[in-house]
């Protein structure tokens, strides 16, 4: 099956450690709403993110990934409304990948401090296979190398399907935490109609803390002095499992950020990277850029470590007309 052969290309290059089957960002917080659709309109005021991620240069652009996202807060629905575009190119582009979502998030006020919000996601996936660019074990000479044509059958190069998704968070002034499952009926994304195979479901649990230093304060969702706040990320797609924690450090205008991620086994934790990231953020623009070291198998003097950028604006609206709790978190 083609499609067995791309995820074998895939696994080689990440050594069977360092791999996932969905494109993940290393500034989730920069694109709230592929985090979890319930973040849709969580700061009320209309945003744009833009996201783009390099992973593994080194290996002649492996992975790369570019996200643009809108979403506000809409009072006549009581919830938020959100669409992402995104893109992902893999093994340099053999398998290009293309999402187009919108999301509906409600919120709920469930006390003064405290508030939850619900979110639903629908996805159109497009999927291409350049199938050119795929070498097979028939097509090489023991002398020459890949010069004689392949026998096994040409499939359809393109194909689309539904994908669907939801999450719930909730928070207060300070602390915040969410639950989302992307791929809930785990679609069938198979090129060929004999072959099957369904996109696993992916379980993301998120929990974080904006906690003020000394003389610090919040006003009208502006952060005065400094700030640090720690963060955890867990996900689980079939038999992998991703662990992130981290803490960021805010002094506006800067952020910056050291994080940890590894990959859970049966018995042990794996190290797959650090990640460093600085950023700006200024009245309603934000300009964030981090790097992950490579530290598994697959070493950083292979990979050249990841890049990624990720540029927002956060819009000015009309004063609310009811009692409105944004989400108060990073937004790297």
């Amino acid at each position: 099956m083609i499609k067995r052969i791309v995820l074998t290309m895939i696994i080689s290059l990440e050594l069977a450690i360092c791999f996932g089957q969905d494109p993940q960002f290393s500034q989730f917080y920069a694109n709230p709403i592929y985090l979890n659709p319930a973040f849709a309109g969580s700061v009320r005021c209309p945003r744009l993110a833009l996201n783009y991620r390099n992973q593994w240069p080194g290996l002649n652009k492996t992975f790369i990934t570019l996200s643009a996202s809108y979403d506000q807060h809409v009072e006549a629905l009581s919830g938020g409304l959100g669409l992402i575009i995104m893109n992902d190119k893999a093994g340099n582009g053999t398998l290009n990948t293309t999402n187009f979502s919108g999301i509906y998030s409600y919120n709920l006020n469930i006390s003064r401090n405290f508030s939850i919000r619900a979110g639903l996601q629908a996805t159109y996936v497009q999927e291409k296979l350049d199938w050119d660019k795929l070498t097979f074990g028939d097509m090489i000479d023991p002398r020459y190398g890949y010069v004689f044509e392949t026998q096994e059958v040409r499939p359809a190069e393109k194909r689309g399907f539904a994908d669907f998704s939801a999450g719930v968070i909730g928070y207060s002034s300070k602390v915040y935490g969410g639950f989302a499952v992307h791929h809930i009926t785990e679609p069938d994304q198979a090129f060929i109609v004999e072959g099957s195979s369904p996109l696993p479901r992916k379980y993301t649990a998120h929990v974080g803390a904006l906690l003020p230093l000394k003389g610090a304060s919040t006003y009208r969702g502006k952060l005065e002095g400094t700030f640090i706040s720690p963060n955890f990320l867990y996900q689980q797609q079939q038999g992998f499992n991703q662990l992130n924690f981290g803490l960021y450090v805010i002094k506006s205008p800067i952020v910056g950020g050291l994080w940890y991620r590894g990959y859970t086994g049966k018995k042990f934790l794996s190290s797959d990277s650090f990640i460093a990231l600085i950023g700006l953020q200024k009245d309603m623009f934000k300009f964030g850029y981090s790097y992950d070291v490579t530290v598994c198998k697959l070493n950083n003097n292979v990979t050249a470590g990841s890049h990624e950028i990720s540029l927002g604006l956060q819009f000015e609206c009309r004063p609310k007309k009811k009692r409105f709790k944004a989400i108060s978190c990073p937004t790297f």
